[in-house]
């Protein structure tokens, strides 16, 4: 399925959303280059959306909804290092998009935390582990949780791109993101309601470019 077409089975199921589809389709272009280009998606968020951060992750390491077999030459190094055990890898290990939460290293977290400054702890996470090539994705319902403001603009210092993930109003995240891909409601429950499809639907379109048929 084409990625307009995926993003148009979630507006038939989201109809309010339709005013974004151009942002789904940026956003996804934004993932798709880096992505073909060697880099990475690097992701955070608050609370609940601390926990669609390891969602998203969780579906772009892994298969979604494609297998995502290994290439057969790839299949048969694993199996040249150790016969039994390669075996084993090259049959169910999956295709991976890579990508990080960075909610959840806690030593690290609680370390700068402790010892620096708590708002800056994704940003740090975002110096160490990005580079030119790379996306942030930050989530944040207001769009102006100040640790994903300041992880965005290192990120846009690292000559990173960012997409914001966020509810209906103008923020400081729609500001600095070179896009942003807006709920249309602004109470935190319903913003988060609309955030799983978007980013469900995002992750399909990267499956189906690099893992599909």
């Amino acid at each position: 399925m084409t990625p307009s077409k995926q993003v148009d089975v979630l507006l038939d199921r989201y109809p309010e959303l339709k005013n974004q589809k151009d942002n789904i389709i940026s956003a996804y272009k934004i993932l798709e280059e880096s992505y073909a280009n060697g880099g990475k998606l690097l992701v955070a968020g608050n609370g609940g959306s601390a926990a669609d951060s390891e969602h998203i992750v969780g579906e772009l390491m892994k298969g979604f909804e494609n297998p995502r077999i290994l290439p057969q030459q790839y299949k048969q190094k694993l199996e040249s290092i150790d016969s039994e055990m390669g075996k084993v890898l090259a049959d169910n290990l999956q295709g991976g998009l890579p990508a990080i939460a960075l909610d959840g290293h806690l030593a690290l977290s609680t370390a700068y935390m402790n010892d620096c400054e708590p708002l800056l702890c994704f940003a740090q996470q975002v110096n160490g582990f990005g580079k030119e090539k790379d996306v942030f994705l930050g989530i944040s319902t207001s769009g102006n949780s100040k640790n994903i403001i300041y992880a965005a603009i290192v990120a846009k210092a690292k000559g990173m791109k960012v997409i914001g993930l966020t509810g209906a109003k103008d923020s400081k995240l729609s500001e600095i993101a070179d896009v942003t891909v807006r709920s249309s409601q602004t109470r935190t429950y319903m913003i988060q309601e609309h955030h799983l499809p978007i980013y469900h639907c995002l992750c399909l379109m990267l499956e189906d470019r690099f893992f599909g048929e």
